[in-house]
């Protein structure tokens, strides 16, 4: 839908509660005016209605323009006072008034929605669900010790940074503002070379208000987040995986990097105590997403947290998987749909959830080479109706391209996603608009 039509749809919204309003002084306006007729007097009135043409063609005419001035003009009083208001109450602020009560009267009676992952995948996801719901989770996993984060954490013994950072961008609600400083990596020779800004303050902020957890929370204040992120855990374990020839690998970094197949994954320390507030998050969801993300290194990692996978697998919500467009080198290389499920499958149980969203688009060709150049291809959907887990098949086209590290890359489209998650989901009002 178009961006600026949606934008005006917006007051007609259900559940908006300016209809009524507007009916409310319309039918004021006409009472006044009623009276100030009956105060000007009838020979007063014939006065002014000599002053308009006779002819009906200029008569109507100008009846009309006079109309469509008033309703204009009452439009935009009314639409100015309530941005003055707004602006008097949050000067900082710069938000149409439509969005404004859109926000707090739509979207802050959504439903709860808990969305795993990390990556790009995840903040991909949010991008697109933070315009129909407020009361989004972003659970994260805080296995990474790659880039900037990887120094970090060894440097100050922090819990990795790099993912929380892009979520709470994701769900920031002037994200493009921010996000010019936020990803802002450091030049030079000195020890913040190729340091984000963002990583930095949040490491900055969990030193100053004495834990990660607290940190977040203050930074998603700060940036006014749609919502809310929280790390999986906050014990600071790492990746083991134990490739094809039953070598074992530590470390996020090296696992990517290793050309071996994955055999399976698990936690560098036996047992690992989820943040409990994500377990709180679980019990209370009306929708439980899974995924888009890097298998072993995003998705599997927050199941692998004591309790996680199981809170999911009882929970009473209603659960969605969304599949990878893409296998990943060394990762899922030559992976179908199917052999993601049936990996996915060794660590929760997926007949706990309801259905699959799958991509039926394909990238352009000059778009498809490069990936192929670097052994990836789109994860092929060999998925049938009638499939193993009981789950409902969702096809539509998702795709998208986002521009990263100075190269085009494929990823979901938000706003595609969004739309065929409230499209295809009880916890969503049917009569819900699309974003």
């Amino acid at each position: 839908m178009n961006l600026h039509l949606w934008g005006s749809l917006r007051w007609l919204y259900p559940g908006m509660r300016v209809k009524r309003w507007a009916l409310l002084a319309l039918f004021s306006m006409t009472l006044i005016v009623f009276g100030l007729l009956e105060v000007v007097g009838k020979e007063r009135i014939r006065e002014i209605y000599r002053l308009v043409p006779e002819a009906a063609v200029v008569r109507y005419a100008l009846i009309g323009l006079f109309l469509l001035v008033g309703i204009a003009g009452f439009t935009v009083g009314v639409s100015r006072l309530v941005r003055s208001v707004a602006r008097g109450v949050a000067p900082w602020k710069e938000e149409k008034p439509s969005d404004l009560i859109y926000r707090t009267r739509v979207l802050e009676k959504a439903p709860q929605v808990v969305a795993f992952g990390g990556g790009t995948g995840l903040s991909t996801l949010l991008r697109g669900m933070k315009e129909v719901t407020s009361n989004l989770t972003a659970v994260v996993a805080v296995m990474d010790d790659g880039g900037s984060s990887g120094r970090l954490r060894a440097e100050l013994d922090v819990l990795p940074p790099g993912d929380i950072r892009n979520c709470i961008l994701a769900l920031a609600e002037d994200e493009r503002r921010i996000e010019r400083f936020f990803q802002h990596r450091f030049r030079g020779t000195s020890d913040f070379d190729g340091h984000s800004l963002g990583n930095l303050l949040l490491v900055g902020m969990e030193q100053a208000t004495g834990g990660f957890d607290r940190a977040i929370e203050e930074m998603c204040t700060i940036l006014n987040v749609r919502g809310r992120v929280l790390p999986a855990t906050l014990a600071k374990t790492h990746l083991i995986a134990q490739m094809a020839d039953a070598e074992w690998v530590e470390g996020e970094s090296r696992i990517t990097a290793d050309p071996r197949r994955i055999e399976r994954i698990a936690l560098s320390a036996q047992s690992v105590d989820p943040y409990s507030r994500v377990l709180e998050a679980i019990a209370d969801a009306d929708l439980i997403l899974l995924g888009p993300g890097s298998l072993y290194t995003s998705l599997i990692p927050n199941l692998l947290v004591e309790g996680i996978a199981v809170a999911i697998e009882e929970a009473a919500a209603e659960k969605l998987l969304v599949a990878n467009l893409m296998t990943q080198p060394g990762e899922t290389t030559a992976f179908t749909l199917c052999d993601h499920l049936r990996v996915l499958n060794e660590y929760i149980s997926l007949r706990c959830f309801d259905g699959v969203i799958i991509n039926t688009a394909l990238p352009s060709q000059a778009l498809l080479a490069g990936y192929l150049e670097e052994s990836a291809e789109p994860v092929k959907d060999d998925l049938e109706e009638d499939n193993r887990y009981d789950l409902q098949v969702i096809r539509a086209d998702l795709l998208g391209t986002i521009e990263l590290e100075g190269k085009p890359t494929v990823k979901h489209d938000p706003r595609k996603l969004a739309r065929v998650i409230v499209r295809h989901t009880r916890a969503f009002s049917r009569g819900m608009l699309s974003p």
